[in-house]
């Protein structure tokens, strides 16, 4: 059992009897406290995300009859499987520190939890509430806060690798950019076990948490890289499909697509005051979709029906991970 993992504070075993269960006393105040804000946390998060889905419905619907269907429909596809692909890089990270909770369990946590990004603060709020759902889950929190922060800085990197595909729009509409350049080789460096680990107890270490207690290893770096990088990706492939619907080229706007969607979606966690990142993410479509070859309204109008579909598919998806409580069994707390 790894140290990040030991603050549970509960019994490891799985066979614990049921009369045990039954016994345990009843719940502090502050424990009722918790669940409370827990659950206060959550609807204003949907509440936020119902807000944007709301505020952007008219125009999206007007903009999407210039959008082939099967276009639309495909877009749709690669998004929910996108999220799908990035939440199975977070559990394998999630496993790493500890007793395996499985796809569904880290489904649960991560995508309700991701919510938390239509709150203005962004990535601040959506890892406080996967920590207090994985607490709720039976897991610790730091074991949560650590698997996030992990997954957010190897998924900087994978997007940063991925940008290359975009960088002759992105500098011609941007000569600032050349730190994306440097970024890479340094990023690439960090990923090495030996460094990712050391960084990682750093900061939790500055957090006044324990520190990790084994190194990473290079399968679990490079599960959660990979899929970052195909999470990345297939967001690029739900991007050219909208945007050559209506006349962006094809082979070279769709490897301009993925990086363009990766340099946007990592400058919108970094706008973390903005729910969503909105603004951020559009103007960095537009400048790159541009010079594709359509036209500046052509881009906004795809970048907006890009944002509501995100909302769609986070919704699709987070409601299919609540469901899923129903139907499957957890695994035992650790």
């Amino acid at each position: 059992m790894t140290t990040v993992e030991s603050e549970v504070g509960e019994s490891s075993d799985p066979a614990e009897p049921d009369q045990a269960k039954a016994k345990k006393p009843p719940k502090s105040t502050k424990a009722r406290l918790i669940d409370v804000a827990r659950i206060v946390a959550i609807l204003l998060a949907v509440g936020f995300l119902a807000k944007q889905l709301v505020d952007n419905w008219a125009e999206f619907w007007r903009t999407l009859g210039d959008l082939a269907w099967q276009s639309t429909t495909l877009s749709m596809v690669a998004l929910v499987v996108s999220i799908a692909v990035s939440t199975r890089g977070w559990q394998a990270m999630v496993d790493d520190l500890g007793k395996p909770i499985g796809y569904f369990r880290s489904a649960q946590i991560c995508l309700v939890g991701s919510l938390g990004k239509y709150v203005p603060g962004g990535q601040v709020w959506a890892a406080l509430l996967q920590m207090e759902l994985g607490k709720k889950a039976g897991l610790a929190r730091a074991r949560i806060f650590t698997a996030s922060l992990i997954q957010l800085g190897v998924g900087i990197v994978a997007a940063l690798v991925l940008s290359l595909f975009a960088m002759p729009s992105v500098f011609a509409n941007s000569p600032n950019a050349a730190w994306l350049m440097v970024g890479i080789p340094i990023g690439l460096v960090a990923l090495h076990p030996k460094v990712l680990t050391w960084g990682t107890s750093l900061v939790l270490k500055l957090l006044r948490r324990p520190p990790l207690d084994h190194r990473l290893s290079l399968k679990t770096i490079g599960n959660v890289f990979g899929a970052n990088l195909g999470a990345w990706a297939l967001q690029g492939v739900h991007l050219w499909l909208l945007a050559n619907s209506i006349g962006a080229p094809g082979f070279g706007g769709f490897v301009q697509c993925i990086g363009a969607m990766a340099i946007a979606m990592t400058a919108g966690t970094f706008a973390f005051l903005l729910p969503g990142g909105v603004g951020v993410r559009e103007a960095v479509l537009v400048a790159v979709l541009t010079a594709t070859g359509i036209t500046a309204g052509q881009a906004l109008t795809v970048a907006l029906v890009s944002r509501v579909m995100f909302i769609v598919a986070d919704v699709i998806t987070t409601g299919a991970a609540a469901l899923s409580v129903k139907f499957l069994k957890a695994p035992a707390a650790e």
